[in-house]
């Protein structure tokens, strides 16, 4: 009975533990990765992976919001320039080959994307974000989905956007610095995995 007892508290120890890394984030981008790494997807290529900008204080935009004055918008905080740092060293351990890598015109989005160090950051209006104007989802949606279809599917396409738009695109709310790994298929797109840091 005592034996019982130990065994039984000990399981319930293990599982919360287990828990709490979870919770942390320790296990869910080892877990994502290890399930890609079972198909080759990482190393063959051929995955999307969209990501929501890094920790931005604050909900959409500021009024006098002026897309090519980074002062009149929402920016990455301290944390979140590390969260992107620590993502973009993540992509260098796991030797993860990108091919491209895209981003909104929104500094916040620019910041994080250029702070991953994979690679020339390229501005694209489709990953803009249409917070404020609700009216542009389904044709950046488009554009967007247009913009997928196009690539040339070799190493990995890094997507760098807004809650809005990926949420448009998937139907999932990510946190601040997720990354949605999306496997075209059947000419529609696969969600293989999230990765959060």
């Amino acid at each position: 009975m005592i034996r019982r007892r130990s065994t039984l508290s000990l399981h319930a120890f293990l599982m919360l533990a287990l828990l709490l890394l979870i919770t942390a984030g320790w296990v869910a981008p080892r877990a994502a990765h290890a399930q890609n790494s079972n198909t080759d997807a990482w190393d063959s290529g051929g995955h999307i992976a969209l990501m929501r900008h890094a920790l931005a204080p604050g909900t959409g935009d500021p009024a006098g919001f002026a897309i090519d004055d980074c002062a009149t918008q929402r920016n990455l905080s301290a944390e979140g320039r590390a969260q992107a740092r620590a993502i973009g060293e993540r992509f260098r351990a796991w030797d993860i080959e990108v091919s491209e890598v895209r981003s909104s015109r929104w500094c916040r989005c620019l910041q994080t994307a250029e702070l991953l160090g994979l690679g020339e950051v390229i501005p694209t209006p489709a990953l803009d974000s249409f917070f404020r104007d609700r009216s542009a989802a389904d044709r950046q949606t488009r554009e967007l989905r247009e913009l997928i279809e196009a690539w040339n599917g070799e190493g990995t396409l890094v997507l760098v956007t807004h809650q809005v738009n990926i949420t448009a695109l998937t139907g999932v709310y990510p946190r601040s610095g997720e990354i949605l790994v999306l496997a075209p298929e059947d000419g529609a797109l696969k969600l293989v995995g999230r990765l959060e840091n």
